[in-house]
């Protein structure tokens, strides 16, 4: 890991200074749709075909977040719709399907939980402005390039992240499937669950049951994509509530037909909602780009994570007007574009044009579907998400990727999921710090030490090497590892020359430029003079800028060690002429 990151910080620090002149035409051509656009004709029949496939295993998860939302099952259906069309047509990714998943809907429904008006009801300008708002981030965020980063995000984080969804989603939905309201938070959940055990309602957890019994099952009776489980859970769920006649459950409120109610944002309560909405767009990418990896991984392509967040933002955007919940990426419906021979974004809108037909036609009909349905098609969602792949090396884990782990995970479910991953990050930066720091290499040798010979022209007496120090530094001089090298430093004494060996140095923070300036100061008590070798172009422009080189003066900062030794020489010799002289004119007076 310590490898990588040196890796990465010295392609970083050369990629800074060696690029072209900003070109803003070919900065924006990056978002240009028309890159998803001219691809759509490559691969039309299975294009289609994969999204309407994707279509029906979407329509049930659509349905079911928009409850667990609080918003209503149209919510979720308008943000299936937004993200099929929007992203497909400006997202970065030719295979990834959008629309709400699980991680975003569990906050947005912390956040309107938190919101409601004093009637009870939801604030819904509220909350589709807030969404509106994240879009707009979102679309901030991805002209500023940061799409990158989500490569640099530690697998702990990663996988106490998903462990913590899922365990958030179950508990949320255990209420619902024993025949009682979606509680507001998962500290209620908790709470409610005993109570509701002991009360649950017979009818309600058979519809549950059903229906997440078919989707486990589904799957090992059937190959057939068209049919998926959680719509095949569906299918029995509400089949079984009305054949047997269960009048003592609740169904979902009937869903308007037509085109949608339109929220234009209001900000007025910009204060109160700009905390959500960053939480809310930076859930959006990192759930969004994980996706993206999965689906990368399955295609052997490459997507890009800029346009895809841009995508995102578009995509939110719309949600915010139409009345949908929040959208991102999602991983089921993407791996079964997949699978199902999708291959650009034709896919994708070819899945929001279905959903579309059928809540412009068939919207009314969703008042047939339980509540405790929708809870087991969610119980199974929240059972996948969990990453399986750790749970049982988790007491094998290094000690700090364990600590990383667990803090994400339990502040997931218990605080806020913004927050875990701002903790998780923050270790897991930590410790990679730390490793560093232990690991930076250095060392310090005076010249009778050192094997290499001197150049053929310098000659320089054996009490003269004693007091000529080499201090050698190879890797990024950061504030990471400026306690090490000043430990080192501080126990030098007796030399009349250090010369600071900086060739494998390839960037240099303020804390780094400090340290050296301590160095070239104590060097300057004893009467020392520093020599610095082989800066590179970025070092030296920090170095000048904190005005460290003119402590050390142009003249000592030289290309090579050899050139130092050379230098060395010159000063010795002038010193000699000097004394020399001086002693002549003593003789003179004499």
């Amino acid at each position: 890991m310590i490898q990588v990151y040196r890796s990465w910080i010295l392609s970083m620090s050369q990629n800074q200074y060696d690029q072209p002149r900003f070109n803003l035409k070919s900065y924006l051509n990056d978002f240009n749709p028309w890159h998803n656009i001219k691809v759509m004709h490559t691969n039309v029949p299975n294009d289609i075909l994969a999204g309407i496939t994707v279509a029906v295993i979407a329509m049930p998860l659509a349905l079911a977040f928009g409850v667990a939302s609080g918003l209503g099952a149209e919510a979720g259906m308008w943000a299936a719709i937004c993200g099929g069309i929007l992203v497909g047509i400006f997202g970065g990714s030719n295979t990834g399907v959008s629309g709400p998943t699980g991680p975003k809907v569990v906050q947005l429904a912390a956040i309107i939980a938190a919101t409601k008006m004093a009637s009870g009801e939801p604030d819904i300008v509220f909350a589709m402005s807030m969404v509106f708002l994240s879009g707009l981030i979102c679309i901030v965020l991805a002209l500023m390039k940061i799409g990158r980063f989500i490569y640099y995000t530690p697998y702990s984080v990663v996988s106490g992240f998903m462990c913590g969804i899922g365990v958030i989603i179950i508990l949320l939905e255990i209420p619902p499937m024993l025949g009682f309201a979606t509680p507001n938070s998962v500290m209620s959940a908790i709470k409610q669950i005993p109570y509701d055990i002991m009360h649950e309602k017979p009818h309600a957890l058979i519809v549950s049951l059903a229906t997440f019994a078919t989707i486990l099952i589904w799957p090992r009776l059937t190959k057939k994509q068209w049919l998926p489980a959680p719509l095949m859970g569906l299918i029995v769920g509400t089949s079984l509530a009305h054949l047997l006649q269960f009048k003592d459950i609740e169904y979902i409120a009937s869903m308007p037909v037509g085109v949608p109610h339109l929220y234009w944002p209001d900000f007025s309560r910009f204060g109160d909602m700009i905390g959500g909405a960053f939480a809310l767009a930076g859930l959006c990418i990192f759930d969004s780009l994980l996706t993206c990896l999965v689906a990368d991984n399955m295609t052997n392509e490459r997507h890009n994570s800029d346009r895809e967040i841009f995508g995102q933002g578009v995509a939110n955007m719309g949600c915010g007007i139409v009345g949908g919940v929040t959208t991102a990426t999602a991983t089921m419906r993407t791996v079964a574009n997949i699978k199902c021979g999708g291959k650009t974004g034709l896919a994708s809108i070819t899945h929001g044009l279905v959903l579309l037909a059928l809540m412009l036609g068939l919207a009314p009909y969703a008042s047939y579907i339980p509540m405790a349905c929708l809870a087991g098609i969610l119980l199974k969602v929240g059972m996948d998400i969990i990453d399986y792949r750790v749970l049982p090396v988790l007491h094998r884990m290094p000690f700090m990727d364990s600590i990383c782990f667990w803090a994400v995970l339990i502040l997931t479910i218990s605080v806020d999921l913004l927050v875990a991953m701002g903790v998780g990050i923050t270790i897991a930066f930590v410790r990679i710090v730390q490793e560093l720091g232990q690991a930076y290499e250095q060392n310090v040798v005076n010249l009778n030490e050192i094997s290499r010979p001197l150049p053929a022209d310098v000659s320089m007496p054996e009490d003269l090497k004693e007091k000529v120090l080499k201090l050698r530094l190879e890797g990024p001089l950061f504030f990471g590892v400026s306690d090490t090298i000043y430990r080192t430093s501080s126990a030098l004494v007796d030399y009349k020359y250090l010369i600071v060996r900086m060739a494998r140095v390839p960037m240099v923070d303020m804390s780094g430029a400090y340290l050296l300036e301590d160095i070239i100061d104590k060097a300057h008590e004893q009467g020392a003079t520093v020599f610095f070798t082989g800066l590179r172009p970025q070092v030296e422009r920090t170095l000048n800028r904190l005005k460290i080189i003119e402590k050390v003066t142009e003249e000592n900062c030289l290309a090579t060690f050899n050139d130092a030794i050379l230098r060395i020489q010159e000063l010795e010799s002038r010193q000699s002429d000097t004394e020399h002289q001086v002693e002549y004119e003593d003789v003179s007076r004499v």
